[in-house]
């Protein structure tokens, strides 16, 4: 019998074991090993040395991702294990142990939940534009509005700018009660709610009245030349190509932009055609433009968005 005993606290140990100890599960039926947890430390026993060995490099990935405070979910567990079959079809991904992309108010870590997810903050890492797909609820604008919210902190920007045309199913703004600030409120809170989940109130205020945040309709942008800015295009899928073209050449020196939309989600006119489309065939092949197409296997909101999203596609009606 082959063993060996890996450091770990006993507070490592409750977090890396998962709940009802579905991780150590895994772990022991991928690898056919026998955890044992009552010794300091955690023991993996088999009668095979090369089990052993393998079990234990799988073991420290995960303790290391959480000594660097990742969140154990089940998208990063599987990776780091090496467990899932279908995830290594591919054999294109290597899952990153680097530090989470902040820490929210709330002290939790903001980090992918999912292979597109973390193939997504690849992408806009490495391209100076980039223009993300893909249904409701996985994770885009979230996403991007963190990867700002760290380059300005880290002050790779001066400002971030968060960005929505004012176009929605079946209202106009000339219909919405109050000043044009008081009209636009409403279209821009989705952007607002993610800042207010990653800063504290103070922080933001802070942010706010420096106008190192900005929070805009598309409209707005006319004229202006935007560098040294983390520019971020919320429902992107509903400009028109005009719209587009003006947005993408506002785009300064030292500057990124991140363009998310569903074209499943358009409320354009009927004989609008939606410029993020038309710009996603123009653009392709361009360098240091990026692009990227998030699924349903991506939704990251209540378990039963995706069976909704699988049921009307399935409808033919878009989700």
């Amino acid at each position: 019998m082959f063993s060996f005993n890996l450091p770990a606290t006993d507070d490592e140990k409750i977090q890396l074991a998962g709940e009802g100890e579905k991780n150590f599960i895994r772990l022991e039926r991928g690898y056919h090993v026998k955890l044992l947890t009552r010794n300091p430390g955690i023991t993996i026993q088999s009668i095979e040395e090369a089990a052993v060995r393998s079990a234990r490099e799988a073991l420290e990935r995960l303790r290391d991702a959480l000594r660097t405070g990742h969140q154990l979910t089940d998208f990063y567990v599987q990776e780091l294990l090496g467990l899932n079959a279908d995830d290594n079809k591919s054999g294109d991904f290597t899952p990153h142990l680097e530090k989470p992309i902040l820490i929210d108010r709330f002290g939790n870590p903001v980090q992918p939940r999912t292979r597109g997810q973390a193939r997504f903050i690849s992408v806009i890492k490495q391209h100076d534009i980039v223009l993300a797909g893909g249904p409701a609820g996985t994770g885009k604008t979230f996403l991007a509005v963190a990867m700002a919210v760290q380059a300005l902190e880290k002050k790779l920007v001066e400002r971030i700018i968060l960005v929505r045309p004012a176009v929605e199913s079946g209202e106009s703004l000339g219909f919405l009660p109050g000043v044009v600030s008081e009209k636009i409120g409403p279209y821009m809170r989705p952007l607002y709610d993610s800042l207010s989940v990653m800063l504290s109130a103070e922080k933001l205020k802070e942010y706010w009245d420096g106008n190192s945040i900005e929070i805009a309709p598309l409209a707005y942008m006319r004229g202006r030349t935007l560098g040294k800015s983390f520019i971020i295009l919320d429902e992107a899928q509903n400009t028109t190509i005009s719209q587009m073209k003006m947005f993408l050449t506002r785009i300064g020196v030292n500057s990124k932009a991140v363009l998310t939309g569903d074209e499943t989600q358009v409320d354009l006119g009927q004989n609008e055609k939606s410029g993020f489309a038309h710009a996603r065939k123009i653009l392709t092949g361009i360098e240091g433009i990026g692009q990227i197409e998030l699924s349903v296997e991506d939704v990251v909101r209540h378990r039963l968005v995706r069976d909704i999203i699988k049921a009307y596609e399935k409808s033919g009606f878009p989700a």
